[in-house]
Parts: structure tokens; sequence; C-alpha cells
């Protein structure tokens, strides 16, 4: 019987690198020979991520509650695959998950007890680790604004970026689903990556 997997996170605020480092993780996996899934949320590719992609482009209006369920399941849609690979022995790496829906939901007032209550509810994969890239809202905006020029709803948001930062702060002191590492995100791309192999051997 094959080991348990592990299944790494890799959160922060909008600019903070995520796609980039959880690329260059499972790359890292990938030349090591182990087995290596890799997710990215919203699943843009999915019906449920293209629908949030709409509401981020402000196509649509949803309430702080239909925004939850919304993002909710887009992971909870995963959830028998992500169990499966686990079991397997798999190594997944995620750009983003449950976290994020917590921080930014919470913002707009839906509540992190119920969203922590719905994940247990749910039986929600846990992670075995989240690595949090730690930016300043300055930042996240200058970074956005050179990849895209266009930004979404939250990404032009200065203030809703500083909250964020708040919050995912006091998620990682809580230690919210799971252990949290967190790393200096306004270091070079590189520095950040030696930083992340270190949480995860």
């Amino acid at each position: 019987m094959m080991s348990k997997g592990k299944f790494i996170i890799i959160e922060g605020i909008d600019g903070c690198g995520k796609g980039t480092q959880t690329k260059k993780l499972v790359s890292y996996f990938r030349k090591q020979k182990k087995e290596v899934k890799s997710l990215s949320y919203p699943d843009r590719n999915g019906p449920i991520g293209a629908l949030i992609d709409q509401y981020l482009h402000r196509k649509y209006n949803f309430s702080k509650e239909v925004q939850f369920l919304l993002y909710f399941s887009d992971f909870l849609k995963d959830k028998e695959a992500i169990k499966k690979w686990l079991s397997e022995g798999k190594i997944i790496v995620a750009d983003r998950y449950f976290l994020s829906t917590l921080a930014y939901q919470s913002i707009g007032g839906f509540p992190i007890g119920r969203g922590l209550e719905a994940a247990k509810l749910f039986e929600l994969p846990k992670p075995d680790v989240i690595i949090y890239l730690d930016i300043n809202s300055t930042t996240s905006l200058e970074r956005k604004f050179g990849q895209k020029g266009m930004l979404d709803r939250h990404e032009a948001d200065a203030k809703f970026q500083k909250n964020l930062t708040r919050v995912y702060g006091e998620l990682a002191r809580k230690k919210a689903l799971a252990r949290w590492v967190t790393i200096d995100g306004e270091k070079s791309e590189e520095e950040v990556f030696k930083e992340i192999k270190k949480a995860v051997k």
C-alpha cells in the first residue's frame, strides 16, 4: 500500500506570486520523479469557475452568501479526486484553496466561523501545509497592473487588498484549517522559492 500523499496550498493576496511559485514547486517535485497534481482556483476551465470569473469582471453581482457558495462549490467539486490522489501517495500543489474564500468573503461580511463549519460538514480535504506569501497592498496593485493592465473588482481595490492582508495574517496566526508557514513575498522570486522548499521538506 502506498503512503498517503501530501496536500500543499500556496495562498496570499493578488500579485503575491502564487501562480509562479506553484509552477516552480510542481516542476521541482517532478524533477525529483514524484507524482504531482496541480490545482488552481478559481478553476476557470470549469462552469463554476467561469461564473466566478464573470462575477469578478462585474458581469454579475451576488450576495455574500451566494459568493461563498460559488467559491466553496469550486473546491468541493474536486473533493473525491483530491482524496483519491492522496490515497495513491501523490503530491497536490494548489494555487489557492478554501482559505481564500474565508479571507475574501469575510471582508464582505460572511462569518469565518460559518465557513469553517461548512468545511467540516462537507468534509473538505484538509491541506498538510498552507504557505502564505505575505506582501503589502501597494505591491499587489503594482504587480497586477504590470501583469494585466485591466484589473478585476478585487485586484483594483487597494483598501480591499489591505483588509485581505490583515485577515490572512489573522488566519495564519490562528492556524485555520492546517499548519501555516508565512513567507515574505516581497523578496525575489528565487529567495521566496528557497523558503518554500524549506517549508515543504
